[in-house]
């Protein structure tokens, strides 16, 4: 507990810099760092890392999705259409090249009487593994990009942060203060009733707490209804996504997914959450403004 917190008192305030203070262009570094980590990581936890081109495929392939997201943003400023254009063609072209290495590689293995005795060789069923850890992640994640490149953006990107660490941190002390019925033991055995409850309750407490501070210290409006939604509905996507990777690692029987940063685990343990409360803050922000 001690290294985790110290781990985050260190990280936190240079992401709030990135976030905050930074242009989009240092964000969509970080991500596209921390997205090519994860990409490595669940490779790694699927046993997809002994096929050397397949993990240089995926992770350059998760590297660039978040460059692709970034550098769409920039024709935004002349006509927005641009902008939908030019990401479309961009994550096209990164998909339909990363797929056809991959339908390549798994085409000259077949028969590699080498590879198969190794264990190296790329089956057909591994190849949405590789595409989800490609190209699906990050371009949910490179949703905090999005955000950040909107106007008032450095303000909006942070409604997905709130929503996120408190809900976790809310899910995780309420657990451990008050947890006593199990929810899904078999998936994540110290997650209980009572903690999901709690990070409901705090997150969405949180991010209302956010809204009421934009509406005094900016001369942004808040509709406080609407961020009340997205409070209950990023809570409840931020506990889905730690789910859905706490999943992952029991069916692969591993831990942690890797060994990033002492005491929260890699890029996926941190980020899991992230990578599906950060794309649907971005649409609730695009189709039910909260503030504006």
């Amino acid at each position: 507990m001690k290294t985790r917190i110290i781990v985050s008192a260190v990280l936190l305030p240079i992401f709030f810099v990135i976030l905050f203070v930074l242009p989009p262009i240092f964000l969509s570094i970080v991500i596209s760092v921390i997205t090519a980590i994860a990409a490595y990581e669940l490779l790694h936890a699927t046993k997809l890392t002994n096929n050397k081109r397949v993990l240089v495929y995926t992770v350059i392939a998760a590297a660039l999705v978040p460059s692709a997201v970034y550098l769409s943003t920039i024709p935004a400023q002349i006509n927005p259409s641009y902008s939908t254009m030019m990401l479309m063609t961009l994550i096209f072209s990164i998909f339909f090249i990363f797929i056809s290495l991959l339908v390549i590689e798994a085409l000259l293995a077949y028969k590699n009487e080498k590879a198969i005795e190794k264990g190296t060789q790329l089956k057909f069923r591994q190849i949405p593994i590789a595409l989800v850890a490609g190209i699906v992640i990050p371009w949910m994640l490179s949703a905090l990009i999005s955000l950040k490149t909107l106007p008032a953006g450095h303000l909006l990107v942070l409604l997905p942060i709130v929503s996120t660490f408190l809900t976790d941190s809310g899910a995780y002390f309420t657990g451990v203060a008050i947890g006593k019925r199990k929810v899904l033991p078999t998936i994540s055995p110290n997650k209980t009733l009572e903690g999901f409850v709690g990070g409901i309750i705090i997150g969405t407490f949180g991010l209302m707490i956010y809204g009421i501070i934009l509406s005094y210290a900016t001369d942004l409006t808040v509709l406080f209804p609407v961020l009340l939604l997205y409070g209950i509905i990023g809570a409840v996507i931020t506990e889905f996504g730690d789910l859905v990777f706490s999943y992952i690692k029991r069916k692969c029987g591993i831990k942690d997914y890797g060994k990033l940063m002492p005491g929260h685990g890699g890029a996926l343990d941190r980020f899991d959450s992230m990578i599906f409360n950060a794309p649907t803050m971005c649409l609730l922000v695009m189709l039910l403004p909260a503030v504006y």
